[in-house]
């Protein structure tokens, strides 16, 4: 029993600790703003301007979260644009109003990080999907004031999840560093992954295990994710995130 331990103590400081010491070294050194006001919150100029030939288009992207949060955590969002309309961005905060429309550029840094796409849509697979994605927006159920937790979730993270979920056709997972989406915001702690194309067990976000062919394999503890990508071969590391191809 005590060899058990021990070994499930050095897999815990391999897989969890090392990485997110290491992540933290490295973040430190690169170092932050020091506040919200210093931060950029500009756009990158990645999304074509919104005009009336433009087409659909769909969006849902992460960037490293404000200043220590950076080290474990990504903030994710969702933009949508019908064909010929304005971008529209949704955000789950921790101030005002919880879910926000438009509080910045659809494609604007958070923090001072630029956003990464997790899933793009353009065109009539995205006016497919739009409709489903505002339904599910509308639905989701943590939509008062108060109702955000930066951990274990619900927080933006598990809003963006809950769509995915909602709308599956949206085959994309968020990355293993979007703490908070595997938070059971549904009320249930085993079920399909938001995909549809895997199972989860999540004890209130705190402890879970997700296999999936879009997630990979993925063990939870107390939001951090460490797995593989088996559908395109890589590590999830705590911090870090996914490393591979």
């Amino acid at each position: 029993m005590t060899r058990i331990v021990r070994r499930l103590l050095l897999g815990f400081a391999l897989l969890f600790l090392l990485p997110l010491g290491l992540h933290a070294l490295w973040h430190w050194q690169r170092g932050w703003p020091a506040s919200w006001t210093a931060a950029d919150w500009s756009s990158t100029g990645s999304l074509p301007e919104a005009s009336a030939e433009a087409p659909a288009l769909v969006r849902i992207y992460a960037a490293r979260t404000g200043r220590w949060r950076g080290i474990f955590a990504v903030h994710s969002w969702i933009v949508v644009k019908t064909a010929g309309g304005a971008y529209e961005r949704y955000d789950k905060l921790g101030w005002g109003r919880p879910i926000r429309v438009n509080a910045y550029a659809p494609d604007a840094r958070w923090y001072g990080n630029d956003p990464e796409p997790v899933f793009a849509a353009d065109g009539e697979a995205a006016a497919r999907l739009i409709p489903a994605i505002k339904a599910a927006v509308a639905a989701y159920g943590y939509q008062r004031l108060g109702d955000y937790r930066l951990w274990p979730g619900p927080n933006s993270n598990t809003f963006v999840a809950s769509v995915l979920a909602a709308v599956p056709a949206i085959d994309a997972a968020l990355p293993p560093t979007a703490i908070g989406k595997d938070f059971p915001a549904d009320g249930r702690w085993f079920g399909l992954t938001p995909t549809g194309l895997g199972l989860r067990l999540s004890l209130a976000g705190y402890l879970g295990v997700t296999i999936g062919w879009i997630e990979g394999l993925e063990i939870n503890v107390l939001g951090a994710v460490a797995g593989l990508d088996i559908r395109r071969p890589a590590l999830k590391l705590p911090g870090w995130g996914r490393i591979g191809m």
